[in-house]
């Protein structure tokens, strides 16, 4: 059975409802925000992204406090033995659809941290990257592009 044999199978309010769903999490996506152990130099840019400078939030992104409520995964830093277990209890907690959104150069690839003792590597070590954002730390409009990028792939799917 393929693909198509599925969606044609689903009803046209189970369609109208899949379209309504993907207006919803496109046009306003929730993320949460988890640091694996950087320098807080991205932890910094991504703050002024939500200031009214830069203003992420007028792409509807709001950020969460708690897991469950988020749709986005951003995370800065490489990713360390201690915080492993953490990142995964996370991203978990996430409801499905979720995406995850690595930031900076060394949760891209472990940055300046590559090759510690303690440290596994970027964030792609440990879960699925939808989107890469480099720099170190990275300019808020780079953040922000990546962010659209993101919203923009899901609007293609």
């Amino acid at each position: 059975m393929t693909v198509e044999d599925l969606v044609s199978e689903r009803s046209p309010w189970q369609r109208v409802l899949d379209k309504v769903r993907l207006w919803a999490l496109t046009n306003s996506p929730w993320a949460i925000h988890f640091n694996s152990g950087s320098c807080n130099g991205c932890d910094i840019e991504i703050l002024a992204t939500l200031t009214p400078r830069y203003d992420l939030e007028r792409f509807g992104v709001k950020l969460q406090g708690s897991p469950r409520h988020a749709d986005i995964l951003i995370c800065t830093g490489p990713v360390s033995r201690l915080a492993r277990e953490r990142l995964l209890r996370v991203y978990a907690q996430m409801p499905e659809p979720k995406f995850v959104m690595a930031v900076g150069s060394c949760g891209t690839s472990g940055g300046v941290y590559h090759g510690c003792y303690n440290i596994i590597g970027g964030i792609e070590e440990v879960l699925p990257v939808d989107v890469f954002v480099p720099g170190c730390p990275p300019r808020p409009e780079a953040i922000i592009d990546g962010m659209v990028q993101l919203l923009n792939s899901l609007k293609e799917k």
